[in-house]
C-alpha cells in the first residue's frame, strides 16, 4: 500500500511540473515575436505627436444659443418676443421695436438669466456672458475632449496613450508605436455629435428646398445633405437646433435590420433622453426622421409609432468596420468643441532603441549577479530561484501582451522591481527550509513546513505592495499608470511562481530519488 501510494504522489508530482514545464513553452511559443506581441511606449520606440487646437468659442456660443431658445420661450410666453435677436461674441442681442418693451423684456429676463449680465441700449437688450462664466466653460470644454479622446484612443484604459492640455485651447496627443496614424487622426478629428430631427422638406438641391419658401430659408432652419440616397444627391430642411442628440446615449453597438439585412448602429437613451425621444416621436408619427452626424444624414426613416428606446441607425449602406467604428465614436461621446489639427510631428525611435538597450544590458546584469548570488548561498536551490525568476518575467510579459499594456520605461522599473520581489520571495522560503532543517526535521518536512510557513510572510508584502500599485494607478497618469500596471501583474506573477512553480520544481526533484541531505 505505501509503495503504491508512493508511486501515486510521484505521477501527481510528475504532472505538476510537467503542467508549468507546458505553459513556460507555451508563453514562449504565444510571445514569439517579441516584437509583434508587445506593445512599447513612445519613449521607446517613437511615434507621433500630435496638437490639437480646441475651438472654445464654439461651445460657449453652442451654450449661448440653448440659453437663448429658453429666454426666447419666456418671452413669448409673456408677449414679449423680440423682432430680430442674434447670437455673438459670447452675447445674446435682442431687438425691440421701441425701449418700453424692450425695458420691460429686461425686467423679465433678471430672474432667468443665470450667467449672463443684462444691460439695455435704446431698443436692444443685451445679454453677454461673464467672463468667470466664458472661462469655465472653455475650461469645461477642453477638459471634455479630453476625456472624450481618452475614450476613444484608450479602449482598455493602459495603452499609454499620453493626452495632456496644452495651454487653455490646446490638447496634445501622443500615439506610439503607430506606423500610420491615419486612422487614429480620423478618429481624433470626428466630432461624432448625433442628432435627431424632423424633416421639414426634402430636394435634390438647396435651390429645390428654398423654392418651396418663396426663395427664403425659414427662419431656425439649415439645409444638410443626406449622405445615402441611392446614388442621387438628397438635401434635408431640418431644425437648426435639436432636441435629441448624443449626450443622452447610454450605449450603442453594431446590429443589423432583420427586413433589410442592412448593417447599421443601435444604442439605448438615458431616462431623460428616452422621455424626450418619445415626446419627439408622438408628436411627429408619419414623419421623416433624420438621424444626423457631424451635420450629414445618416439615415432618413419614417415615424411609424412613439419610441421611447432600441433605436437603430441602418440603411446607409454602412461596412462592418464603418459600424464598428461608429459604435465606439457615439459611446465615447461627442466633442463638447470642434478641434482642429494644429500641429503632427513624427518621432524616431533612436532614442527608444537607446532605452531599450541599457533596459536590457542593466536587466541582463542583474540577472547574471543574481545567478551567481543564488548559486552562491543556495547552490542547486539557487538554480531553481532563477529558473522561477525567469518564468515570473514570461507571465509578465504573457500578460502585458493578454491586456494590451504598452511597456514603457517606467514599466521596465516596475519589471526590475518585479525581480526583486520573486528573489525575496524565494530567499524568505530558503531560509525558513534552512531553519527546520537546522532543527533536525527531515528534508520532505522541512521543505513542506518552509513552504507553509512563508505564505503568510509572503502574501503580507505583496498585497500591501499591490494596494500600493492600485492606488497609483487609481489616481496616476501617464507613466505613472505604466509603472502601476507592470508592478502588479509582477506580483501576481511573483505569487504564481514562488508558490506553485518553485514549489513544483523543488517536490519533483527530491522525488527522483531518495534525498536525505538537502544542498541549501
Amino acid at each position: 500500500m505505501n509503495s503504491n501510494l508512493k508511486r501515486w504522489n510521484n505521477s501527481v508530482l510528475f504532472s505538476a511540473f510537467t503542467f508549468w514545464v507546458f505553459v513556460a513553452a507555451l508563453s514562449v511559443y504565444y510571445l514569439y515575436p517579441l516584437r509583434q506581441k508587445l506593445k512599447f511606449g513612445i519613449d521607446l520606440v517613437g511615434g507621433t505627436y500630435i496638437t490639437l487646437k480646441v475651438e472654445t468659442n464654439k461651445a460657449i456660443e453652442h451654450d449661448l444659443r440653448n440659453q437663448a431658445k429658453n429666454l426666447l420661450l419666456n418671452l413669448k410666453d409673456s408677449n414679449l418676443s423680440p423682432s430680430t435677436h442674434k447670437v455673438e461674441n459670447s452675447q445674446i442681442n435682442l431687438e425691440y421695436a421701441n425701449p418700453a418693451d424692450a425695458a420691460s423684456a429686461a425686467i423679465l429676463l433678471r430672474d432667468s438669466a443665470g450667467n449672463l449680465k443684462i444691460t439695455q441700449n435704446a431698443n436692444s437688450v443685451v445679454l453677454e456672458m461673464t467672463k468667470e462664466a466664458v472661462g469655465q466653460l472653455a475650461s469645461w470644454a477642453l477638459e471634455s475632449n479630453i476625456e472624450v479622446l481618452r475614450t476613444r484612443l484608450n479602449k482598455l484604459g493602459v495603452e499609454e496613450i499620453k493626452i495632456t492640455a496644452q495651454g487653455n485651447d490646446g490638447i496634445v496627443v501622443e500615439l506610439p508605436d503607430v506606423e500610420d496614424p491615419t486612422r487614429a487622426k480620423e478618429m481624433i478629428g470626428t466630432p461624432a455629435m448625433l442628432e435627431f430631427k424632423v424633416v421639414e422638406a426634402r430636394g435634390h438641391s438647396h435651390e429645390q428646398i428654398l423654392e418651396e419658401f418663396g426663395g427664403v430659408l425659414p427662419e431656425g432652419m439649415v439645409i444638410i445633405p443626406n449622405r445615402d440616397h441611392y446614388g442621387r444627391k438628397e438635401y434635408l430642411l431640418v431644425p437648426e437646433l435639436a432636441e435629441i442628440t448624443g449626450r443622452y446615449l447610454l450605449d450603442a453597438m453594431p446590429s443589423s435590420d432583420n427586413a433589410s439585412r442592412k448593417l447599421g448602429v443601435s444604442f439605448r437613451f438615458n431616462q431623460e433622453g428616452g422621455d424626450k425621444f418619445y415626446e419627439l416621436t408622438s408628436e411627429n408619427v408619419k414623419r421623416d426622421l433624420a438621424a444626423i452626424l457631424d451635420n450629414q444624414a445618416v439615415s432618413v426613416a419614417v415615424i411609424n409609432e412613439p419610441i421611447r428606446d432600441n433605436v437603430q441607425i441602418s440603411g446607409a449602406n454602412f461596412t462592418v468596420e464603418q459600424v464598428k467604428e461608429l459604435a465606439t465614436l457615439l459611446k465615447s461621446g461627442a466633442f463638447v468643441a470642434p478641434v482642429k489639427f494644429s500641429e503632427e510631428r513624427r518621432v524616431g525611435p533612436s532614442l527608444g532603441s537607446e532605452s531599450i538597450r541599457s533596459g536590457l544590458i542593466a536587466c541582463l546584469i542583474g540577472l547574471a549577479l543574481l545567478l551567481l548570488f543564488s548559486i552562491y548561498y543556495y547552490k542547486i536551490c539557487g538554480i531553481f530561484a532563477f529558473l522561477a525568476l525567469l518564468f515570473n518575467l514570461l507571465l509578465v510579459l504573457v500578460a502585458l501582451s493578454l491586456t494590451g499594456a504598452a511597456l514603457t520605461l517606467p514599466g521596465i522599473a516596475g519589471m526590475v522591481l518585479t525581480i526583486g520581489m520573486a528573489i525575496d520571495s524565494s530567499v524568505l522560503i530558503y531560509e525558513r527550509i534552512k531553519e527546520l532543517l537546522a532543527e533536525g526535521k527531515s528534508v520532505a518536512q522541512s521543505v513542506s513546513d518552509g513552504f507553509s510557513n512563508a505564505l503568510v510572510v509572503i502574501l503580507d508584502g505583496n498585497i500591501t505592495t499591490f494596494i500600493v500599485g492600485i492606488v497609483l494607478f487609481k489616481f496616476g497618469t501617464g507613466p505613472i499608470q505604466g509603472f502601476a500596471v507592470t508592478m502588479m501583474i509582477g506580483i501576481v506573477a511573483t505569487l504564481i511562481t514562488g508558490l506553485f512553480f518553485l514549489r513544483s520544481i523543488i517536490d519533483f526533484a527530491l522525488s527522483r530519488q531518495k534525498v536525505q541531505k538537502l544542498s541549501i
